[in-house]
This record gives C-alpha cells, sequence and structure tokens, in this order.
C-alpha cells in the first residue's frame, strides 16, 4: 500500500465534507493523532478502520489505497 496516496486521498476526502481532524476522529472513534498519522503517512489503518473509512465516504479500499482512480 502507497501510503502516501492513502494519505493525499483521506485528507482531500475529509476536506472535500469540510471536516477537520478532530471531528472525523470523533465519527471513527479514534484519535486524531491516529487520523494525522495516516494522512501523513506514518501509520496504516487496520481492516476495521479501513472498512469504517469507506463506507463513511462511500469509497472503494481500492480508490483509497490508489489502486484505481
Amino acid at each position: 500500500m502507497d501510503m502516501k496516496i492513502f494519505g493525499e486521498r483521506l485528507k482531500e476526502l475529509r476536506m472535500e465534507k469540510g471536516l477537520t481532524q478532530k471531528a472525523l476522529a470523533q465519527e471513527l472513534s479514534i484519535t486524531v493523532p491516529t487520523l494525522s498519522h495516516w494522512e501523513c503517512g506514518y501509520q496504516e489503518p487496520s481492516f476495521k478502520d479501513l472498512i469504517a473509512l469507506c463506507q463513511y465516504f462511500a469509497v472503494s479500499a481500492d480508490y483509497l489505497l490508489g489502486l484505481n482512480e
């Protein structure tokens, strides 16, 4: 998984919804530092968290992971 692409797409989706990191972290029941690490490419989400992100933003895992447009 290319964490740079994942982080960029996650941040883009979050910003399109007009959410702060804090607001999205609360929605997903994660910490702000965890979300920040995902967006910066320092950490990758668990499968459970990846599924939650896909469901929240109504996108495929392939999109978030940079496997397709």
